[in-house]
């Protein structure tokens, strides 16, 4: 088409897109206007293919042949992308291979498995162990036990319905008397509760409702894969976003084999890399989606000494036994055990057959004569003290089941010689399989078992237990070691130009606990921690109402972060928070005494009147709050990679965890294809209210106080550059820190890229009002005139005083302008 403008094969900048019934493509279509002036080059949408009906985030495929009918089919995706062709964008698409939604009466493929079983076509695309269970698959569905819910089975025209279920009849029981009829299926109706212990399908962590899919084969790849590899083929799509590869029995060989089928396109991996944890070199991708830059950028702007201090106050005020919030380690590995003998019981199970069946069958001596429960337990001590999500083929797994480990696992038993079971496992893990396809798939169901661990223990248990800082625990974060010394952001920084260059980074997204902005706020308490314990002391003298402390200085933490906003909201998350913490209820063991009673905390206390103080204490630290929102946002914006903005995030936005950070956003709508506030806003470079979005967490809220258009001016400034000048941010840029000089130089982080962009941004404000300010303290600036682009009236050279260069605000864009010599 003649109107289209060139897309850049690598993006320079993404946007991220919810999509769902009430934000379909055609609104995307509308704000694409809107989203290209910013200075974007692709669109990142969430999943696009065929969901569970009404799915507000399109993880539940059903179908991988369609794309999904409720936001507008494939008629209107590829409408989508030739509207954002027409403005220069690109669409890279969110995909999900590891699982599929167990609604069968949708999805197609299981729906055939369960009327004619492990000899259906698609029985070999889903991950079953037929050979358990007499022969049926599972399916945890039931309110109670059957003979409390049999009354509600019903068969109906060749189907089998309870209450909005519905499942396939074998050829042949319709007519059976009930009871005779489940047993002749090839599934079984049960209570849910069975899920934990009997289940004998993968399933997406501890989900039932996601079954496992079996990319590993190449045929249930080439089925799953041959829509979206047909939209790549056709330029309707540009890039892909894999969603947890750590679910697959081989991510390594997956990954190549996406790699060959796309020709090579643009795509990143949600992968969680630990602390020190690298990503496999040998992956055939740009890199990850960036949860390891929000660790490092958020790390940032933390105070190390601070947050030491914040956690002794924690613990005085919240009294946290050791295992259950009060040491992070500790806690990690309780949880860990936790979920193992709970959520994870059936994983734990399977595992443990294999390895049986392995060790008895195997003719080395050295493996017989192992008890089950011996093995149960190897695995188990072996499990919790991964330190990463999973070992992969193309790593040393010895680095990551380590000797180490292994010593310490066999202190669980009381006679040595039983111990023995954990040099066991050891082996079958490190030693190569040799051929044999059963030592291949245990080692397989050893890292899906422990990726599914790390995540529901870490993510979905220790961070909701362990709060002294709340900006710590999100998605890649390490509680126990928050700070990010600048000498450690320059080197990771350094790390990623050189071997990942255009890999994916983000600081709020679809899955983080609470947005940039928000984990912003609450790093200032860092610089604080007396103060806040004093504002806590004085707020809670009576400790009235309060069901327990750990949980109050949560919520208390939540409202700091968070600033005014609807009760609900603070409400929702804080009942997800003490559900997903399962220290008084949970889930599947709900207590509604414990949920009542913090419902009504939060409601008297921090959606309350004295919530007001809290309120009170975040205004009195307004300036440092700008100045981590903005120093995050600049920084992720300039560092090494490829950016993602969340939707809304290029304004101030302010968010808690799903749902609430999933609301739809309200966009500009027509125009000519440039937002006039926008415009304004990046032009002035000053604040002012950004007339697109008006409302800046996304929730139909005031944003707040702090001059909500300057972020916006910020990010378009540098969006824009990214976007005039990608030689300096691509795979051939550079990257080298510049070192302040002077009393407070350790309050300023900044960097150059490719000797033509400066970035610089103020670190731990309050500590440096404190001290006094800026003082003397310079930034000696590399040759040449550097032109200011947040006020382009002004113009920097040489040895430049920091009190000057950060006058307007607490952050500087520069850019390099005439001869550098």
């Amino acid at each position: 088409m003649t109107s289209e403008r060139p897309v850049p094969v690598v993006p320079t900048a993404t946007y991220r897109l919810q999509l769902q019934p009430g934000f379909p493509f055609s609104a995307a279509a509308a704000a694409v206007p809107y989203l290209a002036s910013l200075g974007i080059s692709h669109l990142h949408l969430s999943p696009v293919l065929e969901a569970v009906p009404g799915s507000m985030h399109g993880y539940d495929v059903v179908d991988h042949a369609r794309v999904r009918a409720e936001l507008g089919g494939e008629e209107g995706l590829r409408a989508l992308a030739v509207t954002a062709r027409e403005h220069g964008l690109g669409l890279v698409v969110d995909i999900v291979p590891n699982h599929m939604a167990m609604v069968p009466r949708h999805n197609r493929a299981l729906w055939e498995v369960l009327r004619e079983g492990p000899n259906s076509p698609y029985a070999r695309w889903f991950d079953v162990e037929w050979d358990t269970q007499g022969g049926q698959l599972l399916l945890p569905v039931l309110g109670g036990p059957l003979g409390a819910e049999i009354g509600d089975l019903v068969v109906d025209g060749g189907v089998l319905r309870y209450h909005d279920h519905a499942f396939p009849l074998r050829e042949g029981t319709a007519e059976l008397p009930l009871p005779q009829l489940l047993d002749a299926q090839w599934y079984r109706p049960v209570w849910w509760r069975l899920a934990r212990t009997e289940l004998n399908y993968r399933r997406f962590f501890s989900i039932s409702e996601l079954i496992g899919v079996r990319v590993e084969d190449p045929e249930v790849f080439d089925a799953t894969h041959a829509k979206i590899l047909q939209l790549l083929r056709e330029g309707v799509v540009d890039g892909l976003r894999v969603d947890h590869p750590d679910g697959l029995a081989d991510p390594d060989g997956y990954l190549r084999r996406l790699h060959e089928a796309t020709g090579g396109r643009w795509t990143v991996v949600e992968k969680i890399l630990a602390d020190g944890e690298h990503l496999p070199a040998s992956w055939p991708v740009a890199g990850t989606t960036g949860y390891d830059a929000l660790r490092h950028v958020g790390g940032l702007f933390t105070d190390p000494a601070g947050a030491g201090e914040l956690l002794g106050q924690y613990r005085r005020f919240a009294a946290p036994q050791t295992d259950r919030g009060g040491d992070w380690d500790a806690t990690v590995r309780r949880a860990a055990y936790k979920v193992l003998t709970h959520e994870l019981a059936a994983e734990t199970g399977r595992l443990t057959r294999f390895a049986s069946r392995l060790c008895a069958t195997s003719p080395d001596p050295a493996l017989r004569d192992r008890a089950p429960w011996a093995l149960r337990t190897a695995l188990q001590e072996l499990l919790v003290r991964m330190r990463v999500y999973r070992p992969y083929d193309s790593v040393d797994t010895a680095a990551v089941v380590t000797e180490e480990a292994a010593a310490e696992a066999r202190l669980a038993f009381v006679v040595p010689e039983e111990g023995g079971a954990v040099d066991v496992v050891r082996r079958l893990l490190l030693e190569p399989a040799g051929g044999a396809p059963e030592r291949a798939e245990f080692r397989a169901r050893f890292g899906q078992t422990s990726s599914a661990l790390r995540a529901k223990s870490v993510e979905d248990t220790a961070f909701y237990r362990y709060v002294p800082l709340l900006s710590a625990t999100e998605v890649g974060g390490d509680p126990g070691r928050p700070a990010v010394c600048p000498e450690d952001f320059h080197a990771y920084c350094a790390r990623v130009q050189r071997d990942w260059p255009v890999t994916g980074t983000v600081v709020s997204t679809h899955d983080t606990k609470r947005s940039a902005d928000v984990r912003a706020a609450l790093a200032v308490l860092t610089e604080c921690p007396e103060r806040w314990a004093a504002v806590l002391a004085e707020i809670t003298r009576d400790g009235e109402g309060v069901p327990d402390a750990q949980l109050a200085w949560a919520a208390w933490q939540t409202v700091f972060g968070l600033g005014p906003a609807a009760p609900e909201r603070v409400q929702g998350a804080l009942l997800k928070h003490v559900r997903e913490a399962g220290l008084f209820t949970s889930w599947t063991e709900q207590e509604p005494p414990y949920e009542e009673a913090v419902a009504a905390f939060v409601a008297a206390g921090p959606c309350g009147p004295p919530g007001g103080h809290v309120t009170a204490f975040r205004d009195s630290l307004a300036p440092h709050i700008r100045a981590n929102v903005l120093g995050t946002a600049l920084v992720h914006l300039t560092m090494p990679g490829v950016p993602d903005l969340y939707q809304g995030t290029e304004e101030e936005y302010r968010a808690l965890v799903d749902p609430d950070n999933r609301r739809p956003v309200r966009f500009p709508s027509g125009g000519s294809g440039r937002s006039r506030g926008v415009d304004e806003a990046a032009g002035s470079g000053v604040a002012g209210e950004h007339r697109g979005l008006g409302k800046a967490d996304g929730s139909g809220e005031p944003g707040g106080s702090e001059r909500l258009g300057e972020k916006a001016a910020v990010t378009v400034a540098a969006l824009r550059l990214r976007a005039r000048r990608p030689d300096l941010f691509c795979d051939t840029a550079t990257y080298a820190p510049l070192a302040a000089e002077g009393p407070a130089a350790g309050h300023c982080v900044a960097f150059t890229r490719s000797g033509a962009v400066l970035t610089a941004v103020t670190r731990l404000s309050l500590r440096l009002a404190e001290a006094g300010g800026w003082g003397d303290t310079r930034l000696p600036l590399p040759p040449g005139r550097w032109l200011d682009l947040l006020a382009p009236e002004r113009e920097f050279t040489g040895h430049t005083r920091m009190a000057e260069l950060f006058g307007p605000r607490p952050v500087a864009l520069l850019e390099r302008i005439g001869d550098a010599g």
